[in-house]
């Protein structure tokens, strides 16, 4: 699905995927923004539980779309959680954001 990602010189992370995703992409990304909303939440509440579910999906579902660090992210989260580790936590939920943030995608044949 993916040809993977390259890391620019100014930042910005390129992910090449398949045009017949160009329909689905950009909600699954916006969905992950809200996820950010939600683990960022969940911390403060304490929500263990909500942060290892999140993180299990991003890690399940982050490598089908051709996003294969957001699947990596997803697998640490899923395991701080299970540790109880908010430290790592807030590291990956930063990472999260910083990847969305920095995240191009560009479609190929």
């Amino acid at each position: 699905m993916t040809n993977g990602q390259n890391e620019s010189a100014e930042g910005s992370i390129t992910v090449q995927i398949d045009e017949g995703l160009q329909e689905i992409v950009p909600g699954f990304l916006e969905n992950r923004r809200r996820d950010v909303q939600t683990l960022e939440r969940a911390l403060k509440e304490n929500d263990l539980r909500t942060i290892h579910l999140i993180g299990h999906r991003l890690k399940g579902d982050g490598g089908g779309y051709g996003f294969d660090a957001i699947s990596a992210i997803g697998g640490v989260l899923e395991q701080a959680a299970a540790r109880e580790d908010r430290v790592v936590i807030r590291r990956q939920i930063a990472e999260l954001v910083d990847y969305l943030a920095r995240v191009t995608v560009v479609y190929r044949k």
